[in-house]
């Protein structure tokens, strides 16, 4: 599957991004094609299910990061995290209070789904 594609559930569509990789560059286009697909869409329209399977934050990152959520705000309407646990909830936490957008955390995609489901 890619690691950043729209997908459509039940009818509605989801931004899938799957946060998985062995160096920082691979995170960083995930994140540059993330913020493409994302503002082409009409404003406080996306659905978005990030998925962080593997790989470490630094600095760099955490920062590229709040830029992208700070920008894709206008755009999404709800935003579902899977795969976070330790000390990744304080980075989170972080992105989460510079972009002034709320991240709701789950422990399975399945709880996440049906959270972006609901309307």
């Amino acid at each position: 599957m890619e690691d950043s594609c729209f997908t459509r559930i039940q009818g509605k569509e989801i931004y899938r991004l799957n946060f998985a990789y062995d160096d920082i560059k691979e995170a960083e286009v995930l994140i540059d094609e993330c913020a493409r697909q994302v503002r082409r869409r009409p404003e406080n329209s996306v659905l978005t299910l990030t998925i962080v399977s593997k790989g470490k934050f630094d600095v760099a990152l955490v920062d590229k990061l709040k830029v992208l959520t700070k920008g894709n705000s206008p755009y999404v309407r709800r935003a579902a995290v899977v795969g976070i646990s330790g000390m990744y909830k304080v980075v989170i936490s972080a992105i989460s209070i510079f972009s002034k957008r709320d991240f709701k955390l789950f422990d399975s995609q399945d709880d996440a789904v049906r959270y972006l489901l609901e309307d």
